[in-house]
């Protein structure tokens, strides 16, 4: 396959890999009504993000080393086509506890299709790979950037089971499509023996060098999904914005991610991903502290916004760079590394929900400094690379 794929085939990757979002951001502006309709509470239906985030980073886990040894279109399409009936299976469910599992089942089919596309980005660009993901990740931005508006205009035209209908319409037509064009880059040969289950999570945890990036990636996603969960409570209930201005202030987020990947996809090759993953960071304790800040003191809402944006924008420049340079390590195991990424950061992902409970007040304040809190743990991880650099150097030499 070409180095320089042709541009159909990231759109694609991307739109595989937006299933996740549309699965995790249509819903948010209905959850008060659903809570309503199915007789339980909005925190039990925020569980259900929750839920989700687990049994994503649990399928990561069974499925990475499967894209490795078996392929990876099969996976996706096996994934694509579960994901599309869990989704009707959701529009149909009339009970609180139907819908949690139903999520579960969504999530555990969602991984196993978007699992496999860092690795068909690996195989593309190499050593080029944050440039490759960049792109993928600026297309795939715009499911959450349209996501929140799509389910306020679903709600206003018809009712929330609908959401769940219009999204297994989507990923039915991106089935269709991975069927016809998602190529196969399978690592595998028939001269090389198959890895067994384990092999590849040893060859990954083994590497020193990939642990910093690793928690790296792991705590920008605890910050993102701290924020994906409260900023239903945050905006509409706190700050008691409408549907609407939600959808719009969310998308202002997701545009300042967009921004981000596309920064650093002008960027990544003359700076080197570690360089932008630093400017990143800087960026992210500057702004993160302000959101605590503008928070402890009860600042307007507009503080918060204002806060928030270049802290999203912060935060996809450090995940993204972090995992290109964790696939970069390992070309033969690269479903591996990325079951590996995408468990720990959907694994605590869920465990925000949780968290935001357990310190709730009525404020935005636990939210904030949960954030600032993901934050800090990034600059001890890089911190920690510095320190493991010069053993793993005098390691090789």
């Amino acid at each position: 396959m070409s180095h320089k794929p042709a541009g159909w085939v990231i759109l694609l990757l991307a739109s595989i890999v937006a299933t996740t979002p549309l699965a995790i951001d249509m819903y948010l502006p209905a959850m008060p009504l659903m809570a309503q309709q199915l007789d339980t509470t909005i925190g039990m239906v925020q569980q259900s993000l929750s839920i989700f985030l687990a049994f994503f980073g649990v399928s990561m886990l069974i499925c990475g080393p499967l894209a490795d040894s078996l392929g990876r279109r099969p996976l996706a399409i096996f994934g694509l086509t579960g994901f599309v009936l869990a989704s009707i299976a959701l529009s149909l469910v009339s009970s609180i506890e139907w819908f949690l599992a139903w999520r579960a089942v969504q999530a555990l089919c969602g991984a196993a299709a978007t699992v496999v596309v860092p690795g068909i980005v690996r195989h593309i660009y190499q050593e080029h790979t944050a440039k490759g993901m960049s792109y993928v990740s600026m297309i795939m931005m715009l499911a959450p950037l349209l996501a929140p508006a799509i389910g306020s205009g679903i709600l206003w035209l018809a009712n929330w089971q609908m959401i769940f209908v219009a999204l297994a319409s989507y990923a039915l037509l991106i089935l269709l499509l991975s069927w016809r064009y998602l190529p196969e880059t399978k690592t595998v040969t028939a001269h090389t023996a198959k890895p067994s289950f384990l092999s590849g999570y040893k060859v990954v945890f083994s590497n020193a060098s990939a642990r910093p990036d690793i928690a790296t990636s792991m705590f920008a996603s605890f910050s993102f999904f701290c924020f994906l969960t409260a900023v239903p409570f945050v905006y509409i209930k706190f700050f008691g914005v409408n549907e609407q201005q939600f959808s719009v202030l969310f998308g202002v987020n997701v545009a300042m991610l967009m921004l981000a990947n596309f920064i650093n996809s002008r960027l990544v090759v003359r700076l080197g991903p570690q360089r932008m993953l630093r400017a990143g960071l800087a960026v992210a304790v500057v702004s993160a502290s302000a959101l605590a800040l503008f928070n402890f003191w009860n600042f307007d809402l507009v503080y918060t916004v204002l806060s928030i944006a270049p802290l999203m924008a912060s935060l996809g420049l450090i995940a993204t760079n972090a995992d290109a340079m964790i696939l970069i390590k390992f070309p033969d195991n690269s479903g591996t590394a990325t079951a590996v990424i995408g468990t720990l950061r959907f694994g605590i992902g869920s465990l925000s929900g949780p968290l935001l409970a357990l310190f709730y007040n009525g404020t935005p304040l636990p939210f904030a400094l949960l954030m600032l809190s993901g934050v800090l743990c990034i600059a001890v991880s890089q911190l920690w690379h510095k320190t493991t650099a010069p053993a793993v150097t005098a390691a090789a030499d």
